[in-house]
Formats: structure tokens, sequence, C-alpha cells
């Protein structure tokens, strides 16, 4: 049987969230939501850590990467992304989490760009609503997640899950982040300066990513 929440916590994998009545599974130490380990995974010490499966992307499919990163919850905020052949974009939010501009720089990237997509993200939030059809739940119950909560961050992911829908030719692919993936890395890069340039001089440093 599946394990159930009875409090209210964070998921260990994607960061999101957990509300009671979800179905959740144990990760190294911590819990994370059941679909966010149901993929295969790899043990890196005592820590059991979700590897989500790649989907199947449409013939010709141009690869883009996208990333967010955040200072404070909230806090000044910055989304990019990226194309081998130099395309790029970046913005930013002055007050913002970190998985709303991860949704963000995924959903600028797909208005940006026509034809088939692979969109590249370190982000199992963004990756794993699509390869593990979250999406069809919150449309099913009206944008009520499984713990019959409302869905966060709707704003950002009902245009994105739109626009995925109609053009039925963009996938998602999870990356390692800070892995030495050259992309990667420009992504991170250009999110972390869209985030600075909105951070008060009296705040300087390096937001996470």
């Amino acid at each position: 049987m599946p394990l159930i929440a009875k409090y209210p916590t964070t998921c260990g994998v994607c960061s999101a969230p957990i509300s009671p009545g979800e179905e959740i599974s144990a990760v190294g130490r911590r819990w994370a939501h059941g679909s966010c380990v149901t993929g295969p995974t790899r043990v890196t010490g005592s820590a059991r850590r979700a590897v989500p499966e790649p989907m199947p992307a449409a013939a010709g499919a141009l690869e883009v990467w996208t990333d967010g990163a955040c200072s404070g919850n909230p806090g000044p905020g910055g989304w990019a992304w990226a194309t081998a052949d130099g395309r790029q974009a970046s913005g930013g939010a002055p007050a913002t989490t970190n998985q709303r501009m991860e949704i963000q720089a995924a959903l600028e990237a797909v208005r940006a760009l026509d034809g088939p997509l692979v969109v590249v993200s370190d982000s199992t939030y963004v990756v794993n609503c699509f390869r593990d059809a979250w999406w069809r739940g919150w449309l099913t119950r009206d944008w009520v997640n499984s713990g019959k909560k409302p869905v966060a961050n709707r704003d950002l992911w009902e245009p994105l899950i739109t626009a995925v829908r109609d053009r039925a030719d963009i996938s998602f692919r999870w990356v390692k982040g800070h892995s030495g993936d050259r992309m990667n890395d420009l992504v991170d890069q250009l999110a972390v300066e869209a985030a600075q340039a909105l951070r008060p001089a009296s705040q300087p440093g390096r937001p996470p990513a």
C-alpha cells in the first residue's frame, strides 16, 4: 500500500509542497511525492535520488535548455532559456520563487520557439509534470491537486500546459544541475544574472540556483 502524508512538508526531490493526503515515498531521510520517485533511481550514499526517464521526442526536435534562479522565498528571481545555435533570452521578477522561475523559463522558451522542441531542465518539478502527466489530474479535478488543495502556480502552469497540449510536439528531458552540462551552466548563469539585476544594492551576492 502507498504511504500517505499526514502532515504538510516539502518534497525532497522537486522541492514543491507536499500536502496531507498525498502519496509519498522515502528519499534518504526525507519524504518526496510518490510520482517523483517512480522512475529509475540511483544511489548516492544513503540517499535514493530519482532520475526521470526521458520522454519520446518528435523527429528533428530542437533542444532548448531552461533554468530559474531566486534569492529568498519570495525574492528577486530570474529565468533563462538558450539553444545550442546561440538563441537565448532571460528575464526576471522582483518578488518570486525558484519554482515559478523554473516554470516561467519553460513557458518563455515554448512561446519563443516554433516547431518540435525538447525542453531540457534540471527541475523535476517541471519535467515530471509532463513526464508523469500530473497536468491531466489537475485538469480533471479543476486545478485541484491530489491533496485537494489548489494547484500552486496555476497562472504559469495553465498557459504552459495549454501550449504543450495544443502543439503536441514538445517533450521534456531532465538534466542534473551543475554537472558539467555546458548549456545547463549557461542558462543557470543567465538566470542568476537576471535575478541579480533585480536585487537591491544592499543585498549583494549570488542567488541560489
